[in-house]
């Protein structure tokens, strides 16, 4: 196929509290819908699929590629859209692009020229990462990574940074102590709008080698994986 950007694709992204899912013709967003209920995502996200296709008006077999959240985020939820993701591109015998859902996160905001985005973690924890974003050349600055709020604060911040994403909400106090702004977490930015922008600005980027042996980024292992790393190590 020819250049990401001016085909049909379809967009998952279910790392944070809501899922979305979103179409793009000719790099013109066409559809976008939202699953906010976290518990709903495996059931919900294949009829928000459809959802989105028939409010585009294309049909699953027109699509050029399908691009997901390679994470990181919740465990679950970025299985959830990668799993979907595989087996859609894999049925319509199309490309799967992965995107850092972090990225994706930035990209979903117009506020700032420096984004650092964090996902919650859970306790103290946060995954994040830092973008420079001006007009159409997204830099990074800090790569994915997993750690606590004060590792974050340790690494070489510009002054002229926002943070944002859930986790920048839960720890708004801190952040803005620290004199930073935090752009409200609104449920009118969707992940999978930014997945879709990144390969319209990202022309070169590749789709994944292989489908069938492809897994998403994790960062950190589930807390089941841990827990059992513990016990094998000290039985």
């Amino acid at each position: 196929m020819g250049h990401p950007a001016a085909a049909a694709l379809l967009a998952l992204d279910s790392s944070g509290p809501q899922a979305s899912v979103a179409v793009g013709v000719g790099g013109e967003l066409r559809a976008e819908v939202v699953i906010e209920d976290s518990l709903e995502q495996a059931a919900g996200l294949i009829p928000a699929v459809d959802k989105a296709l028939q409010e585009a008006q294309v049909a699953r077999t027109e699509l050029d590629g399908v691009v997901v959240g390679e994470g990181p985020g919740s465990f679950t939820g970025v299985r959830i859209s990668a799993a979907t993701g595989k087996g859609l591109a894999q049925a319509l015998n199309v490309p799967l692009w992965a995107v850092p859902s972090l990225l994706a996160a930035a990209l979903s905001s117009e506020v700032g020229s420096v984004r650092y985005v964090l996902f919650d973690a859970r306790a103290d924890r946060v995954y994040g990462a830092c973008y420079s974003i001006d007009g159409s050349v997204v830099k990074e600055l800090a790569p994915s990574h997993a750690g606590t709020l004060s590792e974050v604060f340790e690494r070489d911040i510009p002054r002229d940074t926002v943070f944002m994403g859930d986790g920048a909400e839960r720890h708004r106090t801190a952040i803005e102590k620290e004199g930073f702004l935090v752009v409200p977490d609104g449920s009118d930015r969707t992940y999978a709008s930014g997945l879709l922008r990144y390969l319209s600005l990202e022309p070169g980027v590749e789709p994944v080698a292989s489908i069938e042996t492809w897994e998403p980024r994790y960062i950190r292992t589930s807390s089941a994986e841990r827990l059992w790393a513990g016990h094998t190590t000290t039985a």
